[in-house]
């Protein structure tokens, strides 16, 4: 059954927690029309749709937002807090310098960054592989840092430490390459995100050098183009997020295809959101298409204008 969670006076503290103190319930309420919105939108579509959306840090909004949803590379927004969050704790710059050697770059994966460098070899500053992770969501950039910098445990861990706990990360890149199924090990509901995503921009997650510098590096994802950015082309909005995409299943549906992010509007508004999309019946470029619709609502809904 689809609920409605509407939550008022969303609090979200400083240090190393984070709570919520609200009320909340399902059923009918005065701004419950984004809810229409997206439960009209997601009909159309043969797919298990979950969305969630903070605005102005005061009220949340979600879809299916209690349901687990595989996160694929979207848990390369959570390895960056935990690699950040270890560098500024630590006092470690993030342009400190790595080798890599041509082991470590794994050819039967998805990686510009073996690509670029197929002798590997190399000596990269970690802000670098963080660029490779983020903007164009590189596998082996990502399995580098959790060997080299913070590992699977300890950025779970990480996470659950700001107050966030309906996530988990149990595996990398390479082990969900050699078995499909083990994507649903990192998982998260789209509430749980957007609210790790709203730690994240109000600067309760980051601080200083480090929080400007994953802000930034958000702003220049080179992925999903089609999902959550596009009905913002035009608007003067910017958007930092963080896209996921799985293969196929045997059954020739889709694991996962998600995108989240926080968006600031030139009105002064601002929003945390997480879209997730699981068991997709329909095509890559179909499923992008209905989180660019659910996009577009959102911003219809807080702004008032309608998108194309």
């Amino acid at each position: 059954m689809k609920q409605l969670y509407i939550l008022f006076a969303l609090c979200i503290m400083t240090g190393a927690s984070a709570a919520c103190n609200t009320r909340s319930r399902s059923g009918a309420h005065e701004d419950n029309t984004l809810y229409r919105m997206i439960d009209s939108i997601a009909a159309g579509y043969d797919a298990t749709v979950g969305v969630a959306v903070i605005i102005n840090g005061k009220d949340t909004v979600t879809y299916n937002g209690n349901i687990r949803y595989p996160m694929m590379s979207v848990f390369k927004f959570h390895q960056a807090l935990a690699v950040l969050g270890f560098l500024q704790k630590n006092g470690i710059p993030a342009d400190t310098m790595l080798h890599i050697s041509k082991a470590e770059l794994r050819p039967d994966t998805y990686s510009p960054l073996r690509d670029r460098y197929p002798e590997g070899n190399i000596d990269l500053p970690i802000a670098t592989l963080l660029e490779y992770t983020l903007q164009l969501s590189d596998n082996n950039a990502c399995d580098i840092l959790f060997d080299r910098i913070v590992g699977i445990p300890e950025t779970d861990s990480h996470i659950r430490s700001l107050g966030v706990t309906d996530f988990s990360i149990a595996v990398n890149e390479e082990e969900m390459h050699a078995d499909l199924e083990s994507c649903r090990l990192n998982w998260s509901t789209p509430l749980a995100t957007a609210g790790l995503t709203e730690l994240f921009i109000t600067g309760k997650a980051l601080s200083g050098e480090y929080f400007r510098y994953m802000k930034e590096t958000m702003f220049r994802c080179n992925t999903g183009t089609g999902r959550l950015p596009h009905p913002l082309k035009g608007t003067g909005a910017a958007i930092g997020h963080k896209t996921g995409t799985s293969d196929q299943a045997p059954n020739g549906r889709y694991y996962g295809i998600n995108d989240i992010g926080f968006v600031l509007l030139d009105s002064g508004d601002r929003y945390s959101i997480a879209v997730f999309v699981t068991d997709s019946g329909e095509t890559l470029e179909t499923t992008e298409h209905l989180i660019a619709e659910i996009s577009a609502a959102v911003l219809q809904h807080i702004t008032g204008n309608k998108t194309n």
